[in-house]
């Protein structure tokens, strides 16, 4: 999951932030201006608080409301979900990424995953937040000692195979998770036919640039 990006799938499918949100998300920041500037206990800052609470109702349900039909999506078409712990509250830190780290509502997409795969008997694997995915070459395993976040495609030194950074890191997630699958004995049945290890997976990967 990312910010440039709100997730990359295993195959290269980029799925973008919806644009209402990025849109409303800048209604909001005016209105906390706004309301920021008011005197406390004043009736024009209990005015800019209602005004600010209006703009974030609509904004809560879109979030949700594409996060269901999301997770609902990536549910319902895989075997197994395979996504990486990501530190977000470590990141906001940062306090040029805190905001839209913030509104891309990772954690509650999670959540999301977590209950419709458990509805659906989907094997849903959540991997440690140390994963070095973005970092680690698919190819040969090298991980390179840092990679900054405006680094979005990088070449490996050690077999020269050049990465795009979100894809390279699902792939790197995939395959951690399936190992951790099988060290659980895990399989998944395909239509009640035949049984088989998971490689039918959707990894959502680590944060990207802000767009």
């Amino acid at each position: 999951m990312g910010l440039a990006h709100f997730a990359v799938k295993l195959d290269g499918n980029k799925i973008a932030n919806p644009r209402h949100l990025i849109n409303s998300s800048h209604n909001l920041r005016r209105k906390q201006k706004a309301l920021s500037r008011k005197k406390k206990g004043s009736a024009n800052r209990r005015r800019a608080r209602m005004q600010l609470a209006a703009v974030h109702e609509p904004v809560a349900s879109a979030r949700a409301d594409f996060q269901h039909k999301l997770s609902r999506a990536i549910v319902d078409r895989n075997q197994a979900v395979i996504v990486e712990t990501l530190k977000a509250a470590y990141m906001m830190k940062n306090h040029h990424l805190a905001r839209a780290i913030g509104y891309a509502g990772w954690s509650g997409f999670i959540t999301k995953l977590e209950y419709k795969a458990a509805e659906k008997g989907v094997n849903l694997v959540k991997l440690e937040q140390w994963f070095a995915s973005s970092k680690t070459c698919h190819c040969c395993g090298h991980k390179m000692p840092a990679m900054p976040l405006n680094k979005r495609i990088w070449q490996c030194p050690e077999c020269g195979t050049e990465h795009d950074r979100d894809i390279n890191a699902a792939i790197n997630i995939e395959r951690k998770g399936i190992l951790e699958l099988q060290a659980a004995g895990l399989v998944v049945s395909t239509h009640g036919g035949q049984r088989k290890s998971v490689k039918q997976t959707v990894a959502a990967q680590e944060v990207g640039s802000l767009a």
